[in-house]
C-alpha cells in the first residue's frame, strides 16, 4: 500500500512544500517513507530536510526529494 501527501503551491512557481510518500507492506509493517518534515534537526543530514525512513521509524537516511514516479519505480524494482 502506498500512501501519499503533497502540498504544492503554485501562486509564482511550483513548489512542493511538504511530501510523504509512505509504503508499507499488507500487515501495516513500513516498508519505506521518503519525507521532507523538519523533526530530524538532530541527525546533520546532507540533505535536510529530505530523508528516507527505510524499514523502520528509527532507520533514517538522506536522501533527495523524490517525485511520484521514483518511488514507483523504486516499488517496482522492490516486486519484480
Amino acid at each position: 500500500m502506498l500512501y501519499l501527501r503533497e502540498y504544492v503551491a503554485v501562486k509564482t512557481k511550483i513548489d512542493r512544500d511538504m511530501y510523504s510518500y509512505q509504503y508499507m507492506d499488507a500487515s501495516n509493517n513500513l516498508i519505506f517513507r521518503y519525507d521532507n518534515t523538519t523533526h530530524h534537526k538532530k541527525l546533520h543530514l546532507p540533505n535536510y530536510p529530505h530523508h528516507k525512513h527505510d524499514g523502520s521509524q528509527d532507520n533514517i537516511i538522506s536522501s533527495d526529494a523524490p517525485i511520484l514516479v521514483d518511488v514507483l519505480q523504486e516499488i517496482e524494482r522492490m516486486l519484480s
